[in-house]
């Protein structure tokens, strides 16, 4: 089959004449079984296609349930070491903080962690201090030194 223009700008179809002789040979038969073949490979493509689409279904529902899992289980982390944070918070501290540190505080806050901004920052110090321990050691026995060479400069002068 080809185009071809008809003068005035519309194309035309003209059918090539080995093709309309090749149609004509064809039996009934033939054209019946042609068409029940490709409606067999149609139907099983489309069951496969269908069993492929279950199966990523399933994949995808596997891999988002499983990302649910280890939320829950970070948040449950989370809040056990709140809970430790929060314990025992007896003694009142205010400290200014730019506004990246408050957008932080708030993030806790908005995802249900902590209640408020003091729980924030009362658990992020907590996190802190766990995380840096081994500095803060060094800073405990150093500040003892200090500590202790000031009691004996103490005792020196009140002696004279």
């Amino acid at each position: 089959m080809a185009d071809t223009n008809n003068g005035n700008g519309t194309p035309e179809a003209v059918v090539d004449e080995p093709v309309v002789e090749e149609a004509a040979t064809n039996t009934a038969e033939d054209i019946k079984a042609s068409a029940e073949e490709a409606v067999k490979k149609g139907a099983a493509s489309a069951e496969a296609a269908a069993d492929a689409m279950k199966k990523s279904a399933a994949t995808a529902k596997d891999t988002i349930n499983e990302a649910i899992k280890q939320v829950e289980k970070q948040v449950g982390n989370l809040s056990k070491a709140l809970g430790g944070a929060l314990q025992d918070r007896a003694n009142v501290v205010m400290v200014r903080v730019n506004d990246e540190s408050l957008s932080y505080l708030d993030v806790l806050v908005e995802a249900d962690i902590t209640k408020s901004r003091s729980e924030s920052a009362a658990f992020l110090i907590n996190e802190g201090i766990k995380a840096n321990s081994g500095l803060f050691e060094q800073i405990r026995s150093i500040t003892d030194q200090i500590a202790a060479l000031k009691a004996q400069l103490r005792e020196t002068v009140n002696i004279e």
